[in-house]
């Protein structure tokens, strides 16, 4: 099969789609006829050399397609069923790819649309989940435009929280239409929150990682209340709990957001998408910061 892969670090240049062996499924995984492959942060940073160290490495843990092989014991799935969701092997930019953790793709998403969704959405439900997000809750989201804000957004709406977002004037009205009460980022941020609930807010996310924590603890009323995606070394500066991938996944997302979705009460854009041989641009333009939405592979 075709996969995308790097044999040295650097640059976007390093990347190539060369040929592996086909890979096949272990006992509950099933595998796909990839059809769109997700494209995120983590992608560059592995090919920069910031997590592992080994090489080659291929690329991508989430894709969506069509099952064409089931492992042992899998029984709510069968081969033909169009499904999406995550390989922890981290190669599904590729033709084919083994899934862990699936579900059925919504009725109304194509296979680029299913494809965004997992680690966005992942990400958003872990955070959620660990800060105990529930109905009656005030959420501040520090970064609440992009993927992962919007998608905690609509999960914290969705579950009867009041949510109070941070971004810039030009999406204030998108985040309107999500269910959130916009203010500005930047200077004068947390009296701006104040100014629509004079004692703060019950819990805080920060998603943009844009040096804010300190504002955010004190408008969540300690560090306890707060919880980072997107700053480490400030998280440990100021106690606040940072959420990452190895500390308890929200697999769950999977089977509960196509309902949302077919509710009408959760969407996530593709920003661009963009062949399997073109993975060098598409990472490009991810590193670039330009693109609104997420960046798709799509295969076949």
């Amino acid at each position: 099969m075709k996969a995308a892969l790097f044999r040295r670090f650097g640059g976007p240049e390093v990347l190539e789609v060369a040929d592996l062996p086909d890979p096949h499924p272990g006992p509950g995984q099933v595998r796909i006829a990839v059809r769109a492959a997700g494209v995120n942060a983590s992608d560059w940073k592995k090919r920069a050399g910031q997590m592992d160290e080994q090489l080659p490495q291929t690329l991508g843990y989430e894709a969506a397609g069509v099952v064409d092989e089931v492992g042992e014991g899998v029984t709510d799935v069968s081969v033909g069923d169009p499904v999406f969701g995550f390989d922890t092997e981290g190669a599904a930019q590729a033709e084919l790819a083994v899934l862990s953790f699936y579900a059925p793709v919504p009725p109304s998403l194509d296979f680029a649309g299913a494809a965004a969704l997992p680690a966005v959405t992942e990400t958003a439900m872990r955070a959620l989940d660990q800060l105990g997000v529930a109905e009656g809750h005030t959420l501040l989201v520090n970064g609440a435009s992009g993927s992962v804000g919007s998608s905690a957004v609509q999960f914290a709406v969705a579950r009867g929280a009041r949510v109070i977002g941070t971004a810039s004037p030009a999406n204030h009205d998108y985040l309107r239409s999500l269910g959130a009460e916009p203010v500005a980022y930047g200077d004068g941020m947390a009296a701006r929150v104040r100014a629509l609930r004079p004692e703060g807010v019950d819990l805080a996310l920060d998603v943009a990682g844009s040096g804010v924590l300190p504002e955010l603890v004190d408008l969540a009323g300690g560090p306890q209340h707060v919880l980072t995606v997107a700053d480490f070394t400030g998280a440990q500066r100021h106690g606040v709990r940072f959420s990452r991938g190895d500390s308890g996944r929200a697999v769950h997302v999977l089977g509960e957001i196509g309902a949302l979705i077919e509710a009408g009460r959760f969407a996530l854009p593709v920003g661009r998408t963009f062949p399997l041989g073109d993975i060098a641009e598409a990472q490009r333009a991810g590193e670039s910061g330009g693109v609104r939405g997420k960046i798709v592979l799509l295969v076949g």
